[in-house]
């Protein structure tokens, strides 16, 4: 393959000509380190500790957050850490979590140590910006490396001369600036958007407490509730079953098959699996129409959930059939905000339940369907300003994805290359 101009091929990828390659143990100040040994009954007072948890979390390691732990004179002298260290798992379950890092912001003072299962390293401020290795070593060059190069038994684990070898890519000082600071802007929008999701879910939790239970009345109601039974505003109930595993013929992709596992991984207009026809009709499962409530009686008590098209259930499930004085959407509401509640009411040893006849004589609020729909109209409006916002945050994650891409590679340059921008 012909290269652009102005870019050269390497070990590692194609980079632009100005840019060199290196690796860990070349940009690094100081000498690769393994933190200190852990104490758990040393836990709890002393200075801040990193350790493997903090290398999951968004970045920067949030200083606030840390683990205190006691330790000796000697080991803050040896093990102290400061702004810009990065840190890497030693060991991860999967191989994919291998030598994740995490880098350490302004610790303003403080004394912060890391522990034995993370391997520190520290950049040479003259050759390599502390945030755009950081982003290097998130990047696939060095994530494709990292993970080809760990040790696989029990755990997975990669040690200091596997992690020394690890390729960086080494732009201009002032390009791996403008890339870090670039790529930080994105996070700093994305953290934002994530506090007012944040705020938005506080919002609705407050307005079900105070809507649901009539603490609140929206313009134009009055009167006080009655409460009486759920069973008072249920036509019937439904149950489900499931095919035999044994037939083939039973299962396909005609009919969306619900069980307790989909209410994690909800989806309004798929499941997990799906049945046939054939499945459905030589089986205890029945097809529940779009729009109705289905919840479950045996593990994930209280939840709830409405499909947007016609579904099969199995036998931990049951579909409730309203009487006509009752809104689907407000049930689900109230689900939602008495989903504890419901939960404290099952009982089993091994598998939490609750029969028929508990589930009908739950406490529920009897008010007219006109506010119900009023109610249930408000909180939905809730949810959708709050899916919006989890989308743009989703987009915003999938732009940031392929400017890490463009960015850390040089096929998009932030700087000016023989006078125009590349």
């Amino acid at each position: 393959m012909e290269l652009k101009p102005g870019y050269k091929q390497t070990e590692v990828g194609i980079i632009p000509e100005d840019w060199d390659t290196s690796n860990l143990e070349s940009i690094s100040l100081v000498p690769m380190q393994n933190g200190l040994f852990y104490e758990p009954k040393r836990k709890g007072r002393g200075v801040y500790l990193v350790n493997v948890g903090d290398m999951y979390t968004a970045a920067p390691i949030s200083i606030e957050t840390l683990d205190l732990f006691d330790a000796t004179t000697s080991q803050i002298q040896t093990f102290c850490a400061q702004e810009g260290d990065l840190f890497f798992t030693r060991s991860s379950v999967v191989p994919s979590g291998i030598a994740y890092c995490n880098i350490l912001p302004d610790c303003k003072g403080a004394d912060v140590v890391f522990d034995s299962h993370l391997i520190r390293v520290r950049a040479n401020p003259n050759i390599m910006d502390a945030r755009f290795l950081y982003l290097n070593c998130l990047a696939m060059h060095s994530r494709k490396y990292l993970v080809s190069s760990a040790k696989t038994a029990t755990m997975t684990t990669i040690d200091q001369g596997a992690l020394k070898k690890c390729p960086v890519f080494v732009p201009p000082l002032s390009e791996q600036r403008a890339i870090a600071t670039a790529l930080s802007d994105v996070d700093a929008l994305l953290e934002g958007l994530d506090r007012l999701i944040a705020k938005k879910r506080d919002l609705k939790q407050a307005a079900m407490q105070q809507l649901l239970t009539g603490k609140t009345r929206l313009p134009g109601f009055k009167g006080e509730w009655e409460v009486k039974r759920l069973g008072d505003i249920i036509e019937k109930l439904v149950g489900g079953g499931t095919p035999s595993r044994g037939n083939q013929a039973f299962w396909g992709n005609e009919i969306p098959w619900v069980t307790v596992k989909d209410f994690a991984t909800f989806h309004p207009r798929q499941t997990q699996e799906s049945i046939t026809k054939i499945g459905l009709n030589n089986s205890a499962s029945h097809l529940i129409p779009a729009g109705t409530l289905i919840t479950s009686t045996r593990m994930a008590l209280g939840k709830a959930v409405v499909y947007e098209v016609d579904v099969a259930i199995n036998q931990d499930l049951k579909a409730i059939f309203l009487k006509p004085t009752a809104s689907v959407q407000f049930l689900y509401y109230w689900f939602e905000h008495n989903a504890q509640m419901i939960d404290e009411l099952g009982s089993g040893s091994t598998v939490k339940g609750i029969s028929i006849n508990e589930l009908r004589g739950i406490p529920f609020p009897h008010l007219p369907l006109s506010e119900q729909t009023a109610i249930a109209t408000v909180l939905s409006d809730m949810d959708a300003e709050i899916a919006a916002l989890e989308n743009r945050r989703n987009k915003t994650k999938d732009i940031k994805q392929a400017m890490m891409q463009e960015l850390l590679t040089g096929k998009t340059r932030l700087v000016k290359i023989g006078g125009s921008n590349a």
